[in-house]
């Protein structure tokens, strides 16, 4: 072989391996989320409790939530809440920035895939010393300039795939951002229906006790008139006057938590507390009929499983990223411009300069530093692969926990109201019967006691059945799915000027 022919072979297979590479490191492959396959349908949902009288799921099975899932509540208020949390929400844009953060981190580990330019324009005048001993130079005492107009490129080309590893880690870093976003947005959309809730639950209390306390007080001026005429005892009244109080008294106690469950929707909806007010209704609704889909969708549901699955995808570009340390780096270099002791010859043909060199560079020992590292990133793949699986392991514990807690408590109110109902009862018939002398006055405070409690325990019960519901949806992933994660490609996506402004 001749050397013309040799040289064109070695230079065709250099430029091949330069704009080709291989890329080293394990490929992705993503593991299982369970030891076995999820079951048809979940183990504490209400199909598979037939003498279930109350909560029913949402028909077909496999059906699910999409979009603005408080929807299913067909509460006005919640919808307008809801929409200026998605807009207003601080957390929500604390969660949207770092993920406009974390799509920079692509183009910068892109940058290195091209060559530096440096432009290093200088102009320099000096004059030398007149007085110099040395009467040999021949240039003593006298000016001169000198410019040059130079360009300095260097490139390290991506033999191993350091770099596309790197890029792809940080697009995968991007999704995880983006699906800590959703995640974020789902907390912060069910911490609001949940509030909203516990408010209207402190308002039915409210309304529970401001009956009594109109109950006592009738008790109290009927106790008090049978007093005064001769009929009653003065211990009946003192009675009736401590039950009024009591009752008084707590009901005063109630507004402390709906203020403070009040000032919590504020912040929610990123307004000032102090001028946000929500008017007094108290809860009456019932939980709506959930489609609770089966178990195998869950996986695609949850963005914190979402955004677990592509943190083990970025772990193993890590490790691509410290194998390609084994290899030697290439770098190329090169220096031209133009040089000359006046301006108006800067530009001449014989005013040109230039350079060319390459560089190679290979560690010959580093103690295991190298292989130190690559292990390093294996075990934070492993801990992120247990970590992916314990989220998938959560994410079904917390469905059966609200299916359990829905079913339950369905039946428990059914259960609850029966005895608010005979304890109204209990109630109606003692206060005939004191009325008519048979029973003292005592036995009435025993009877509304009861009611009261029932009462109050009936309304708790409402509110934590709500409450459940809320719990149940966000444990489904709300309206969220995984097609709705953007792509490496999406992410990679140069930002417009509006992403990129300074917010004042």
């Amino acid at each position: 072989m001749t050397h013309y022919r040799l040289q064109t072979v070695m230079t065709a297979t250099l430029a091949a391996l330069l704009l080709s590479g291989c890329r080293v490191g394990p490929k992705y492959q993503k593991p299982p989320a369970l030891a076995q396959a999820p079951p048809a349908s979940y183990k504490e949902s209400p199909t598979q409790y037939p003498d279930t009288g109350g909560w029913k799921v949402a028909q077909p099975q496999d059906a699910m939530l999409h979009g603005k899932w408080w929807e299913i509540y067909n509460d006005a208020e919640l919808n307008t809440l809801e929409d200026k949390l998605n807009i207003d929400n601080q957390t929500i844009k604390v969660s949207f920035a770092n993920f406009m953060a974390a799509r920079t981190l692509i183009a910068q580990a892109r940058a290195q895939l091209y060559p530096t330019l440096t432009a290093a324009p200088t102009y320099s005048r000096t004059r030398s010393s007149g007085n110099l001993s040395n009467t040999a130079t021949a240039n003593t005492g006298r000016t001169g300039s000198t410019g040059t107009l130079g360009l300095d490129a260097s490139w390290a080309p991506d033999l191993w795939g350091r770099v596309r590893n790197q890029i792809s880690e940080e697009q995968y870093n991007a999704q995880v951002s983006a699906a800590d976003l959703e995640n974020v947005r789902l907390t912060e959309q069910a911490t609001l229906a949940l509030t909203l809730f516990e408010l209207r639950g402190q308002d039915a209390l409210q309304a529970v006790y401001t009956q009594t306390v109109a109950d006592d007080q009738k008790s109290l001026d009927y106790t008090r008139a049978q007093y005064e005429t001769g009929v009653g005892q003065q211990i009946s009244v003192v009675e009736a006057e401590n039950t009024l109080e009591n009752a008084q008294a707590t009901l005063t106690g109630i507004g402390v938590a709906r203020a403070q469950f009040e000032h919590g929707i504020a912040m929610l909806v990123g307004q000032d507390a102090s001028t946000f007010s929500i008017a007094v209704k108290p809860l009456n609704a019932t939980p709506p009929a959930v489609p609770i889909g089966v178990p195998s969708q869950l996986l695609e549901r949850r963005p914190d499983i979402a955004a677990s699955e592509r943190a083990m995808a970025s772990a193993n570009a890590q490790i691509g990223v410290a194998t390609a340390a084994f290899y030697p780096n290439l770098t190329l270099s090169a220096t031209g411009g133009f040089e000359s002791s006046s301006f108006k010859h800067l530009f001449d043909i014989g005013s040109r300069f230039w350079s060319i060199g390459t560089n190679v560079s290979e560690t010959v020992f580093d103690a295991g530093l190298r292989r130190a590292t690559v292990n390093q990133y294996i075990e934070v793949y492993n801990a992120d692969v247990a970590s992916y699986r314990q989220t998938v392991l959560t994410a079904f514990q917390q469905v059966e926990d609200y299916l359990s807690a829905e079913r339950i408590l369905s039946q428990q109110l059914q259960q609850q109201q029966a005895a608010a109902d005979s304890a109204q009862k209990f109630v109606d018939l003692e206060l005939a019967r004191y009325q008519t002398g048979l029973d003292p006055y005592i036995d009435v405070v025993t009877a509304q006691t009861t009611l009261l409690s029932d009462q109050q325990t009936l309304a708790t019960l409402h509110t934590e059945e709500m409450t459940a519901s809320v719990q149940l949806i966000e444990a489904l992933g709300g309206g969220w799915d995984s097609t709705q994660l953007p792509t490496p490609a999406q992410v990679s996506v140069k930002m417009t000027p509006a992403e990129t402004t300074i917010q004042r």
